[in-house]
């Protein structure tokens, strides 16, 4: 048992490991890295309770399993969310972040007060630990608050589904097989009495899904972060000037793509490429790719523009 969650632990680890080397707009990602950071700490507090030899030690060790495990459901939540299209304030994300931290310190009681926990024993089966709980008032809370996340995340995904754009229905379809996943095993764990945390499988499927699809599907972009264009009117003969920044120039052409629709990373590649005036040669030795699929690249940009040359992209900034 004991080897298993070894396992589990290492293999946690890999993978924010696989972060830093394939996703490549990390500071863009921030959530799928602290998912990566939740698991390792959760699977790391699992393999200290399987390690006790004592209650202090086993509640030491499950407060640290509680740590990743009430920020789990907050990053799923957010992940889903813009895989999804969904944007939210800051003041959203800090009240959600701010009811995990309360979250938290409710199991901090844990072994000072019986407002969590009521009482702990230990136990062993295959020469794992296991705390044997009889769980207070405050507990309900906690149920509450993950039947709560799974909640929004199928709400966000239906509505996803029901919008019927493509950039957010290719992801719908396997968010909800993740999260139906993740509800299933957890009312199995809280209704048949397991001696193994099989949640902590379910985790590493969950962010080795995430991580298959950011690493396939990264970069997206929607239309609803891009600033509007600031028009200046100047009085007087006009002078054109090329003095638009690349950043800039994206930033206008993007206002063209309708509203929902994203561009890929390849199909952000591929403008860049134009807009530094590079063959499509260019772009394929640069991208690693043929030039084939830079003109299937090239083509699909051009539907989402509803352009049909480059000539035609240039006219979009310098009109």
């Amino acid at each position: 048992m004991i080897v298993a969650y070894v396992i589990i632990f290492i293999l946690a680890l890999l993978l924010p490991i696989g972060y830093f080397m394939f996703v490549r707009n990390k500071q863009n990602e921030p959530w799928l890295f602290f998912l990566y950071l939740c698991v390792c700490v959760t699977t790391l507090g699992w393999l200290l309770l399987a390690l006790s030899r004592n209650v202090f030690f086993a509640l030491c060790a499950n407060k640290i399993a509680y740590l990743g495990q009430v920020f789990i459901p907050l990053c799923m939540f957010m992940i889903i969310s813009k895989l999804c299209g969904f944007h939210y304030r800051r003041a959203v994300i800090f009240s959600l972040i701010g009811v995990s931290i309360l979250m938290f310190s409710m199991v901090l009681t844990t072994g000072y007060l019986d407002w969590y926990y009521a009482s702990v024993t230990l136990e062993y089966a295959d020469g794992a630990a296991k705390l044997v709980k009889k769980y207070g008032f405050l507990h309900p809370i906690y149920l509450v608050y993950i039947l709560g996340y799974f909640s929004a995340m199928i709400t966000v995904i239906a509505i996803s589904l029901r919008r019927n754009k493509e950039g957010s229905q290719k992801l719908a379809g396997l968010m909800m097989a993740v999260v139906m996943g993740n509800i299933g095993i957890w009312i199995i764990e809280k209704f048949i009495p397991l001696n193994f945390e099989f949640l902590s499988v379910s985790y590493l499927m969950s962010e080795t899904v995430f991580f298959f699809v950011y690493v396939l599907l990264q970069d997206y972009i929607h239309v609803r972060d891009i600033p509007p264009p600031v028009i200046v009117e100047e009085k007087g003969p006009v002078i054109v000037v090329d003095t638009m920044s690349r950043a800039e120039k994206i930033q206008t052409i993007l206002t063209r793509v309708p509203q929902g629709t994203t561009l890929s990373a390849r199909q952000m590649d591929v403008l860049e490429g134009i807009l530094d005036g590079k063959s499509r040669k260019e772009m394929a030795a640069d991208l690693h790719l043929s030039e084939n699929t830079v003109k299937m690249h090239t083509s699909s940009l051009y539907r989402v523009l509803d352009v049909s040359s480059r000539d035609e992209i240039y006219s979009i900034f310098k009109s």
